[in-house]
């Protein structure tokens, strides 16, 4: 049975991941009035674009981190512009293929944080170098993560550091806080995601 405290997240999360994989793949989405837009696929070239100079991306290994990055993180051919703390300030700015491979590994990392090996870490994720994988490993993503929340009870949802995923406050907050965050995280990087799509559909 399915918590009564984790109900409306899971449908939130549910709600938020469908909007998002739906706004980068096709061919229509929500609009948020229950009516559909029509939307094609992301293609590569809006993945990897850089509406400004210096942007954070995932670049081929083999050409090394960009501008104030140190490192390219994950594993295989790509991997995406990471630098150790204090990260650079101000911030740079990050395409959609940064912020989706951020996201869905989180996802990833704290599935398996929450109700697998508990060992995963950064260095073990492989990151998509062209949009139709990183879409399908979001969802793969997500999937392992809603999979994850449905393993829980309500003394898990009360307990702190119940998730081991080391790059968060999850030592120090309860569980149903962190199910809280991972759905603002979804939620707020899915609208990154979906206006940069808009950007890049209006440049000229």
């Amino acid at each position: 049975m399915i918590p009564p405290r984790l109900v409306p997240l899971l449908n939130q999360f549910d709600f938020a991941c469908e909007r998002l994989s739906s706004r980068m793949t096709g061919p229509v989405m929500d609009s948020g009035d229950g009516t559909d837009t029509q939307v094609g696929p992301m293609t590569d070239a809006e993945y990897f674009w850089e509406p400004v100079p210096d942007c954070w991306s995932v670049r081929r290994r083999t050409d090394g981190p960009g501008t104030r990055a140190t490192a390219l993180t994950g594993q295989g051919d790509w991997g995406r512009d990471a630098a150790a703390y204090p990260h650079p300030r101000p911030p740079p700015f990050t395409t959609i293929a940064w912020r989706l491979s951020h996201l869905t590994e989180m996802l990833t990392l704290r599935a398996d944080h929450t109700a697998g090996s508990r060992t995963s870490t950064r260095d073990d994720y492989s990151v998509s170098g062209d949009a139709v994988g990183a879409v399908d490993a979001f969802d793969t993503g997500a999937g392992a993560w809603r999979k994850a929340l449905m393993s829980v009870d309500e003394t898990a949802l009360d307990t702190v550091g119940y998730c081991t995923y080391p790059h968060g406050s999850d030592a120090e907050e309860p569980f149903v806080d962190i199910v809280w965050w991972v759905n603002q995280e979804v939620l707020h990087h899915g609208a990154e995601i979906a206006l940069l799509r808009d950007l890049y559909r209006e440049r000229g």
